[in-house]
């Protein structure tokens, strides 16, 4: 006997969870943003339970997948390794593919706490790509732009800076150049103190445009894809005359972490009213286990 099959015996008779693990918002494994989504357990977990597992695993989410109770194919419990999700981009995308995939569902509809997001699945290529339609976006004026820029070390946004929500909290700064952003050191103790929020940084490509994004509150360093951002990032752009409502861009993150991401949005609507936000990407499953519960 090996030793791997040594150490996977010394789960029989535990009571184990099974998850698989994902990379998403890429055609290729080892980039993107890692998830891992776990299928329904023997016992229902407890909500302090699925934290602690996703703080062991430690990646910008994991998913639980429970039965659904409110309309939906499923519903997700999304955890970052500090605190419980309304909702969040990657990891619907993820768990879109998991629960579509024996069936090749072209549609899945999942629960979250910020309420049904449906995710259209085409799974006609080597790589499955899913299309979700994201909530509708609430905006205002952040009223600690001073402190952030601070933390960033920038002098200031080329945009207006903007507490977005569509669930997660997300402060938009527009800088003036990618060489800019990727200069970008920020101070993680002074973003942690500006409370629960993401700091989503963004600068214009030649084609598409780059982003990274802080979130130490919610112990994220620096997220490799941040899909709820990226509805949020159309959003600003079509809100300040930057693209066309309606046009589709391409949003690069990750770069700067060697976890390159490719996210697609799209805003439908006006300035003074936001009618539809849809962001697609595609995700690949790269490895499954087992977790003693």
């Amino acid at each position: 006997m090996t030793a791997h099959d040594q150490a996977a015996d010394f789960l029989d008779g535990a009571e184990t969870g099974r998850y698989l693990l994902l990379d998403c918002f890429t055609e290729r494994p080892l980039a993107g943003n890692q998830l891992a989504v776990f299928t329904p357990p023997p016992r229902r977990l407890e909500p302090a339970e699925m934290q602690r597992i996703a703080r062991e695993f430690n990646l910008s989410e994991t998913v639980f997948l429970e039965p659904a109770s409110a309309g939906g194919d499923a519903r997700a419990r999304i955890f970052t390794p500090l605190s419980e999700l309304p909702f969040a981009g990657h990891p619907v995308l993820g768990t879109a593919v998991v629960y579509g995939f024996a069936e090749r569902r072209p549609r899945v509809q999942l629960e979250t706490g910020a309420g049904i997001v449906p995710v259209e699945l085409d799974w006609s290529a080597a790589v499955p790509f899913g299309r979700m339609e994201q909530p509708l976006p609430r905006w205002q004026t952040y009223d600690r732009a001073g402190e952030l820029l601070a933390a960033l070390g920038i002098a200031g946004s080329r945009l207006p800076i903007e507490d977005y929500s569509n669930g997660p909290h997300f402060v938009i700064v527009v800088l003036d150049s990618a060489a800019a952003l990727a200069a970008l050191h920020p101070d993680p103790n002074a973003l942690a103190s500006l409370g629960n929020i993401g700091i989503y940084c963004t600068a214009a490509l030649p084609t598409g445009w780059e982003v990274r994004m802080f979130a130490p509150a919610f112990g994220i360093a620096e997220d490799p894809a941040t899909g709820s951002g990226a509805g949020l990032l159309a959003t600003h752009l079509a809100r300040h005359g930057e693209i066309a409502f309606g046009e589709e861009i391409e949003i690069h993150q990750g770069l700067r972490i060697d976890r390159p991401s490719l996210l697609r949005a799209r805003v439908e609507g006006s300035a003074a009213r936001i009618e539809h936000v849809e962001v697609g990407g595609s995700a690949v499953i790269v490895a499954r286990g087992e977790f003693r519960l």
